[in-house]
């Protein structure tokens, strides 16, 4: 049952008097179900008892770790049903894509599980000491990762399971031996408490700290601008809005100890549809993308919001060819009202640009908090000069940009801002004859695309999911995948220690038998 309280830890607390509700976009009416602010006592106390798990759970063996992250999976499977409700009245989203998600959740939280059983994600390095080197003996150094620190999580209003409560930044930094203090979103408040009750209680059975994991509820930013400003928080994830994130960004380097701050950010995600491909496939790739833009009303930060393509008749044909399929996709239910307000307005906004031409949008009447969605297309010379058509509009909306040639084609790749994606529609050996587009493209995204459409963020250790400025607020990082959790560590070397104090990652006798870099080589072998 869902209760609308805060976790504190193990602890349930509604001590505030501020409350909201979450909303049904497909009924257009609030959901009943009420939720507590949580106050600036209820967040020092979450904050406090994360501080004290931590001194805890840090030095908790992978292998315990790995039994609480495989439990949180146990334990949201078993809510089955009631889950899968709550998650479609709080977005609007069907069924099948809650059960997606439910399932990419669960498998987020069982890889990082089988990483810690391992045990080599920690890096460790050993360079043994040279006592008789001259002139200056050689000591004895080993370096592995350590967590951070207490972590906070926001949700995301677009990934109610997968990047929120539980999702893979959650599961990455529980996996480094952070705890965990997640600032619910509003959305769907209601789904995010339910996967609170399940990680709380996988958290009791399995034996780990009281504040390994709090949950706090908040309708506005208060709740997360205080908790990014207390001293004992120690890094944050977010997947989001620029402005959003940008502005945890700059809340975190005002600290008197500024902290690291993982943000997910927006991306129009550019596509180049490359000639040869469209004189022999504009139909293949107009279904393709028709499909892809319109995927989840837009809702995702790899929704690809701009294609370009060199002039010619056959990009002409292309863009009719696409408005013509997409005008054919029924429209879908947004996940809000503020989400299809904004939609609307950005999409008005631009649709007065100069020198902007509507190719397409969908010209029926829609049920409310249905978007409506629109092909624009501009050459190439009005999108260099007005920076204003760059902008990420979310939702169901891209914008087909003719170049003169391919070396305007380059010119625009080069001066977009960072991208999560970038994508390259080919035939055949085409693209040989376009590098100078290729390595413009790359400099600008964090994961390439050959063929394919950008939707779609496979869990796997190869996966980048970041990208150069706004894209993320750190490009060496991923927030999908195994390699996530390296943004919640810091390596940490130890010189001349006893053996016997050593963690077991670096001593000796390798008692947990990873691999390990022993004097520049990788083994698992004793020393």
């Amino acid at each position: 049952m869902v209760t609308g309280q805060n976790f504190i830890g193990y602890d349930r607390s509604a001590q505030g008097d501020q409350t909201y509700q979450t909303f049904n976009p497909i009924l257009n009416i609030e959901n009943p179900e009420v939720f507590y602010e949580a106050t600036s006592e209820e967040i020092d106390r979450a904050v406090n008892k994360a501080n004290q798990a931590f001194l805890v759970y840090r030095n908790i063996s992978g292998a315990r770790k790995a039994e609480f992250l495989k439990a949180i999976a146990d334990e949201i499977m078993a809510l089955d049903d009631t889950l899968v409700k709550m998650y479609c009245k709080e977005t609007g989203l069907p069924e099948g894509r809650a059960k997606g998600e439910r399932g990419r959740t669960v498998f987020q939280l069982q890889t990082f599980a089988q990483l810690l059983e391992e045990g080599s994600w920690v890096d460790a390095t050993i360079d043994t000491a040279i006592p008789e080197r001259e002139p200056i003996p050689k000591p004895d150094l080993r370096k592995m990762r350590v967590p951070l620190g207490p972590v906070v999580v926001f949700g995301a209003s677009n990934f109610p399971l997968a990047y929120s409560t539980a999702g893979g930044d959650t599961a990455s930094a529980l996996a480094a031996g952070c705890p965990v203090i997640v600032k619910s979103h509003p959305m769907h408040a209601g789904t995010g408490e339910l996967v609170a009750t399940a990680i709380s209680s996988a958290a009791q059975k399995t034996g780990m700290p009281d504040g390994v994991f709090s949950n706090l509820n908040s309708a506005g930013i208060e709740v997360g601008v205080k908790l990014v400003r207390h001293p004992e928080v120690k890094a944050i994830g977010f997947t989001g809005s620029i402005a959003g994130g940008r502005a945890l960004f700059d809340e975190a380097a005002k600290r008197s100890e500024p902290i690291p701050v993982f943000a997910e950010m927006g991306s129009i995600n550019p596509v180049v549809i490359l000639p040869d491909a469209l004189k022999t496939q504009k139909d293949k790739w107009a279904k393709a993308y028709a499909q892809s833009i319109t995927l989840g009303s837009g809702q995702f930060c790899t929704n690809p919001g701009l294609l370009l393509g060199i002039k010619s008749q056959d990009l002409s044909e292309f863009v009719n060819d696409l408005a013509e399929e997409i005008v054919h996709i029924e429209p879908t239910c947004m996940l809000h009202p503020n989400i299809i307000g904004a939609y609307e307005k950005k999409k008005g906004l631009m649709k007065q640009e100069s020198n902007l031409n509507i190719i397409m949008e969908y010209p029926d009447d829609v049920a409310v908090n249905y978007a409506r969605q629109a092909i624009t297309t501009v050459d190439g010379n009005t999108f260099i000069q007005n920076p204003s058509l760059h902008q990420e509009i979310f939702g169901p909306f891209s914008m087909i940009v003719q170049c003169e040639n391919s070396e305007q084609l380059a010119k625009i790749l080069g001066e977009l801002e960072g991208q999560l994606t970038g994508t390259i529609i080919s035939y055949e050996d085409e693209i040989k004859d376009y590098s100078q587009v290729v390595e413009s493209l790359g400099d600008r995204v964090g994961r390439i695309i050959f063929n394919g459409v950008p939707t779609g963020v496979e869990v796997a250790p190869a996966m980048l999911h970041g990208g150069p400025y706004p894209a993320s607020t750190d490009s060496r990082f991923t927030a999908v995948g195994r390699h996530a959790i390296e943004r919640w560590v810091r390596p940490f070397s130890y010189q001349n220690w006893p053996d016997e104090l050593l963690p077991d990652e670096l001593k000796n006798s390798n008692p947990l038998n990873i691999t390990r870099l022993v004097n520049g080589e990788p083994t698992n072998q004793k020393l």
